[in-house]
């Protein structure tokens, strides 16, 4: 009886630009075909998610809960129902930091696209996010509807939808029988398996600084990673750097850290909790990550200092 030849792993991986941001899915396998199978429903499972949750198309769930705000409750995908249910369980714990009504901002006190020379007043920066406010969304779960309650509120899944689309892509790659791969959304990822060589998978966290420079890089399997920073997206007021991410509950931007990187077994968890850490500075986000089971944190503060909550293993 002649024992059985274990096939060498193959590795195919596939980049391109999906829910506005470059995506790349790898997927490893004995077989290649395999490998192109999962990448390929890998792609379309975010292309769904993608139509799903949109804010750019007229025919979204999104765009359906926006139009009907301060009107009436909007039945939707259970799917769907449950990601918002989350969603509103981040912003309790984060205590507004995280906040998907953040569509609601009204833009015209704020211009993000040129450099500012000043920060607006604090009164117009509360008036321009009046409408922020995630106890407005009102879930019925009996009904699986989504009711935002005033006129003007909008909703969008930009600090959650990207992690989501991976950790779903994960899902449909695995059941394709792809027992190793990747999935990264422009740099919020999450890995599974090993590499080809029986390694884990090596990931880099950019330098707030360079961002084409690592200052970091470590090992994982089976676990996910995103990171946020204002790298080049930010304004340097009477000596003090302000970040471009914006307080939802004050409307002022966020200062105090250039970078954070939450690692955790989900996409979708780490995805939503690196912008709140920003907002809510270094020792309440530090505070809070310590309490939470398999999260950790990396943060570097405008200083250039590196901080790391306790349960952080890294290389």
């Amino acid at each position: 009886m002649t024992d059985q030849v274990t096939k060498p792993s193959i590795s195919h991986s596939k980049s391109l630009k999906l829910m506005g941001n470059q995506f790349e899915l790898t997927a490893v396998h004995e077989s290649l075909e395999v490998c192109k199978q999962a990448v390929e429903i890998g792609i379309l499972e975010v292309r769904r998610i993608e139509a799903l949750l949109t804010t750019f198309s007229e025919d979204s769930i999104t765009a359906s809960i926006n139009k009907n705000a301060g009107v009436s409750p909007i039945q939707v995908p259970v799917e769907v129902f449950y990601l918002i249910e989350r969603c509103q369980r981040i912003s309790n714990l984060t205590q507004g930091a995280f906040d998907i009504t953040y569509g609601s901002v009204d833009k015209k006190y704020w211009n993000f696209d040129t450099k500012m020379a000043q920060l607006p007043d604090p009164k117009i920066a509360k008036k321009a996010v009046k409408l922020v406010d995630y106890r407005n969304l009102v879930l019925d779960a009996q009904e699986k509807t989504v009711f935002l309650k005033y006129k003007g509120m909008r909703i969008g899944f930009g600090g959650i939808g990207k992690g989501y689309a991976a950790e779903m892509a994960k899902k449909v790659m695995i059941s394709k029988g792809v027992e190793s791969g990747v999935v990264n959304a422009a740099g919020d990822l999450t890995a599974w398996g090993n590499q080809i060589n029986g390694r884990p998978w090596t990931i880099g966290i950019a330098d707030p600084n360079h961002k084409q420079n690592l200052f970091s890089q470590f090992e994982i399997s089976n676990k996910s990673v995103a990171t946020s920073g204002d790298y080049k997206k930010y304004v340097i007021i009477d000596g003090k750097r302000y970040s471009h991410t914006i307080d939802p509950v004050t409307g002022m931007p966020a200062q105090g850290l250039k970078s954070v990187t939450i690692l955790c077994q989900n996409a979708e968890l780490a995805d939503a909790l690196t912008t709140p850490l920003i907002v809510m500075g270094r020792d309440a986000g530090l505070h809070m990550i310590n309490q939470l089971n398999g999260v950790e944190a990396i943060i570097i503060d405008q200083n250039d200092k590196i901080y790391y909550s306790k349960n952080v293993k890294i290389q």
